[in-house]
């Protein structure tokens, strides 16, 4: 077989200079949509690309700079440091309009990232990040802040299968052979919607394919790919599959599988803060005020995890997961604030009632803003009966403890506040 000498991947070699030649996004990219504009414009903002893997984040911030024909510095979170991000800023001072693209930037700690923030405010660099994370958890605050934040959409099938097809007629490559695309399932399955996985998929198949005409057929994929599909990918469907296995075990109150499908994601190579981020989203969502120390447990573990990292995290994760596992239930807390966003969906800006309005002035106080309020701590038990719902909906319960010890105790407190008042 006579080898590619130096010949970059197939998803390299077809990667789009020109936003016409991207596929997907269109609500970004398309005629008239906002980015575009932005570009033809010549007015492109720093930025944050937040998508999915293989959705054109990188392909994205390529023609951007091709486009404008500026120059254009490339750091990977992965490896760069703040010595590497002060270089790029100082090559740049002496440049106008410099992009400086960082890819998985959520994986920049504090001190990184606020080493852009001077050069992104003064305009020495436009930043284009890319994030597979939400950047509202994964990046601070004040830099996000100078960033408009772009979603990119998982790609669509038609869009999978017309990059299939893309690829075996534009690659110098690929079209010089005799290749019949007859199924395409087991390529886009396997590649789990991530274009850049999706054409060196298909590379790999005709080179193994032998003798011409090749056609290729579900079956023929997965004997050729059956080697390189990973038990754990953490940027496709079982990603998902594994995380939903991992929370429902720990909703459902059984340690043992919320352990295994917590190892599943150790080998995998998973991120410790997804995992520790869902276990504090879960400690509120499903355990709540049946044991409010699980919230204290979560938040200490995504505290420490963040800390110490592979592979001692693991036995922190443990700890909390099997610790969250056999607490006892309640999505009461969940249910009140949902039933209580319907309500306002429902009813609208409902006016607050005037005894419990803060009246800082005099006109206020004139109003009667504030007018005949109880402060509940001059009263017995630190209690005083009085309206603080609006009118329209007085009365309403939003909050239901649930059924454990803990909410139990919490019903007969507010029962024997509230007398008749609240239903509980």
């Amino acid at each position: 077989m006579i080898m590619k000498a130096n010949l970059p991947p197939l998803a390299e070699r077809l990667r789009p200079t020109s936003l016409d030649e991207l596929v997907g996004q269109e609500h970004l990219t398309g005629s008239g949509s906002i980015l575009r504009t932005a570009i033809e414009q010549g007015k492109v903002p720093s930025m944050i690309l937040w998508g999915p893997p293989g959705t054109g984040k990188t392909t994205i911030a390529n023609i951007i700079a091709h486009t404008l024909q500026v120059p254009f510095f490339t750091l990977s979170a992965i490896s760069s440091g703040v010595k590497d991000v002060r270089e790029v800023i100082e090559k740049a001072r002496s440049i106008h309009n410099a992009i400086l693209f960082i890819d998985e930037i959520h994986r920049f700690n504090k001190g990184q990232q606020d080493a852009l923030l001077g050069a992104v405010e003064k305009g020495t660099i436009s930043l284009i990040g890319a994030t597979t994370e939400n950047p509202s958890f994964e990046v601070n605050s004040a830099l996000l802040s100078r960033c408009q934040v772009y979603v990119l959409k998982s790609l669509q099938q038609e869009d999978l299968v017309k990059l299939l097809h893309q690829a075996l007629e534009r690659d110098k490559e690929l079209s010089k052979k005799q290749v019949e695309l007859r199924q395409t399932e087991a390529l886009i399955n396997i590649s789990g919607g991530d274009a850049r996985k999706l054409l060196n998929l298909l590379e790999l198949v005709v080179d193994a394919g032998g003798a011409e005409p090749i056609v290729i057929t579900d079956d023929m994929v997965m004997n050729i790919a059956q080697k390189r599909i990973a038990l754990y990918d953490k940027s496709g469907e079982q990603h998902y599959d594994i995380i939903s296995a991992f929370i429902k075990s720990i909703r459902g109150s059984d340690p043992n599988a919320a352990v295994y499908w917590l190892a599943r994601m150790v080998e995998g190579g998973e991120d410790v803060k997804f995992i520790a981020r869902r276990m504090v989203i879960l400690a509120s969502e499903d355990i709540g005020n049946a044991n409010p120390t699980a919230l204290v447990m979560a938040n200490a573990t995504f505290e420490a995890v963040n800390k110490i990292g592979y592979p001692e995290s693991r036995i922190i994760l443990s700890q909390c997961a099997t610790y969250l596992a056999a607490s006892p239930k309640s999505n009461a807390s969940y249910e009140a604030i949902e039933a209580a966003i319907a309500a306002v969906k429902q009813h609208g800006d409902l006016p607050v009632p005037l005894h419990i309005r803060n009246a800082p002035t005099k006109l206020m106080k004139n109003l009667d803003y504030g007018k005949g309020y109880k402060y509940s701590h001059s009263y017995q038990q630190n209690f005083s009966e009085q309206e603080y719902l609006p009118e329209k909906i007085a009365g309403t319960v939003f909050y239901e403890p649930g059924q454990n010890p803990r909410e139990d105790e919490l019903r007969r407190y507010l029962k024997n506040l509230w007398k008749d008042k609240y239903k509980y």
